[in-house]
């Protein structure tokens, strides 16, 4: 604002004394001291508030106001309630330093001039900063990106002193503020958006406000661009009222926007600024995803050859193709894993595939990788209810254990299982499958079906993100799972329920010492120290175990039947 404005508003009582011709200048804050010399809590364009406590003579003007001016302040502003009239010294000093001086009557609290100069300047500010959002959507609407998501949060911090990132429904930071410390967390960023996903599945109107620890955040969705909330005539319409479908179809894939602020209290002028901004950015968010049609489409390809039974050289050619689409520079063919991964909910509906698609090339990317680069190294694909990504490794190392370096199943899920629950909790499921590395055509077949076993294995678990890998398949691991449960419940029962009404009965603890029988693999030495009893005592204990059921352990078949009980129980 001007400070000719000030003049203008007579609930500020303000009557100048001198600047006439410096009143163009422009405020941009305001401060209140009695300070003999506040200049290192001054940053420039300040209307500086005063009860000249500071002075106690006419020598003390010429300093105070020398400082104000080597701080370039907009204005000082004294306040005639201490000394009835501003001093003479003070008008003269400021005329010799040309800088505008105005008397405050003294009926005039300084903060009511306070918040009227912070109310203007903010909604000025944000004006301003309006207009720049508009002109850089239609620029990026309209021809090349114009910097992507950290040009806005630069704007937000420098305009609204706002800082702001950008993140995933995974906790990834995609954008943040230049120079932001301290940055978000990974533990941060992970629970906000935990706490965005949450929010959006049980419809609760945004933005969402999240504190952690002494911190307050504001998340603003960001939506595709044919789900953005819109404006009309100043009123908002408020995100959050999709259909529960279409919030399926967009929880688990949308951006958000966190800012560092409760934005609880906010003008709807800021607040439609602020959705404003989500446009902008859902903007950058289409276009990043048009970037990955090429690389959908070779992975379409190389699926459907594959899952046709497509000659091996024809399958090759392909990848040929995908190599240096996915990895620039290699120069031979990389080495390949298979990742399915599918999304449910808990009445019995699959999600589309397109769905997992978007989220299985989330979910490969680095977690610790900031910006959306690392996803253009995924293909991913989608057939019917599930996707399927084509991963390759440049080089496919051995680690320690003897077993081959990639994509490792839990490893995935480290970093997004937080958030991903709490998006899912009470309704959905996402489940992963990972396969061997494979370096060849003929092997992409094998990979493909490995994958959709070990998804199937993850299925069979509790919890709503859930992964298992190709090391699984060769363990009894694998065929748990597929056991029919009437099956499953039949043959413990017939194993365990006697042990169980026994121990009830008698607090003999025989199903622990089973399974410490069991874990010491029969010896009887081993598990009677792992006990802390007598060996005569651990012989009492598996006799009434074996009297109980009809079974011996010492034979290898009705270890093995016991043994696949306790798994199954």
């Amino acid at each position: 604002m001007r400070l000719r404005a000030l003049l203008d508003t007579d609930a500020l009582g303000l009557k100048l004394l001198g600047g006439e011709d410096e009143l163009d200048r422009t405020v941009r804050g305001v401060m209140t001291t009695d300070l003999r010399d506040p200049s290192r809590y001054l940053s420039g364009g300040e209307l500086v508030l005063t009860g000249l406590a500071w002075r106690r003579g006419p020598a003390d003007s010429e300093p105070f106001v020398r400082l104000l001016v080597q701080a370039q302040v907009a204005a000082l502003a004294a306040g005639e309630a201490e000394l009835g009239s501003v001093p003479e010294d003070l008008v003269v000093a400021c005329a010799r330093h040309r800088l505008p001086l105005f008397a405050v009557h003294e009926s005039v609290a300084f903060a009511t001039i306070t918040e009227h100069v912070v109310r203007q300047v903010s909604g000025e500010r944000a004006g301003d900063l309006a207009a720049v959002v508009d002109r850089h959507r239609r620029m990026m609407t309209s021809g090349p990106a114009g910097g992507g998501p950290d040009v806005v949060l630069d704007l937000l911090g420098s305009d609204l002193d706002l800082r702001a990132w950008v993140l995933s429904p995974t906790g990834r930071q995609v954008a943040g503020p230049k120079d932001a410390e301290p940055a978000l967390s990974t533990e941060v960023c992970a629970k906000l958006a935990a706490e965005h996903l949450a929010a959006t599945r049980t419809g609760r109107r945004a933005p969402h406000r999240v504190s952690v620890g002494s911190t307050t955040y504001s998340l603003f969705p960001v939506r595709a661009r044919g789900q953005l909330p819109a404006t009309a005539a100043g009123t908002r319409v408020a995100p959050g009222a999709a259909s529960g479908r279409e919030v399926r179809e967009t929880v688990l894939s949308d951006w958000l926007l966190v800012v560092e602020a409760d934005a609880g209290d906010w003008a709807e002028e800021r607040l439609d600024l602020l959705y404003g901004v989500t446009q902008l950015i859902a903007v950058e968010r289409d276009r990043r995803d048009a970037a990955r049609t090429v690389r959908r489409r070779l992975a379409q390809e190389v699926l459907e050859l594959v899952q046709t039974g497509a000659a091996p050289a024809e399958i090759a050619a392909r990848l040929r193709v995908a190599a240096p689409v996915l990895l620039p520079g290699l120069g031979a063919a990389p080495h390949w894993q298979v990742v399915v991964a599918r999304v449910e909910w808990a009445d019995g509906e699959a999600q589309t595939g397109r769905v997992a698609q978007t989220l299985l090339e989330e979910i490969l990317v680095d977690p610790h990788a900031t910006g959306p680069e690392q996803s253009d190294r995924i293909a991913v694909a989608h057939t019917g209810e599930e996707a399927v990504a084509l991963v390759p490794l440049p080089a496919v190392s051995t680690e320690h254990d003897g077993s081959e370096a990639g994509v490792l199943a839990e490893a995935l899920l480290e970093s997004v299982r937080e958030p991903l629950s709490a998006g899912l909790d009470g309704d959905g499921r996402v489940t992963l499958g990972v396969s061997a590395a494979v370096h060849s055509a003929e092997g992409l077949r094998g990979a493909l079906e490995e994958a959709r076993h070990a998804r199937r294995v993850a299925a069979a678990r509790p919890g709503r993100v859930c992964a298992a890998g190709h090391q699984e398949l060769a363990s009894h691991v694998l065929l748990l799972p597929f056991v029919p449960d009437d099956v499953r419940r039949a043959f413990t029962a017939r194993l365990l329920d006697p042990l169980r009404d026994y121990d009830r009965r008698h607090r003999a603890e025989l199903i622990p010492t089973l399974e410490a029988f069991l874990d010491s693999d029969g010896s009887w030495t081993r598990c009677a120290n792992r006990l802390h009893l007598h060996v005569n005592t651990l012989r009492y204990r598996v006799g009434r175990i074996e009297q109980l059921t009809g079974r011996d352990l010492s034979r290898l078949e009705d270890k093995l039947d016991f043994f696949l009980a306790l798994r199954m129980s």
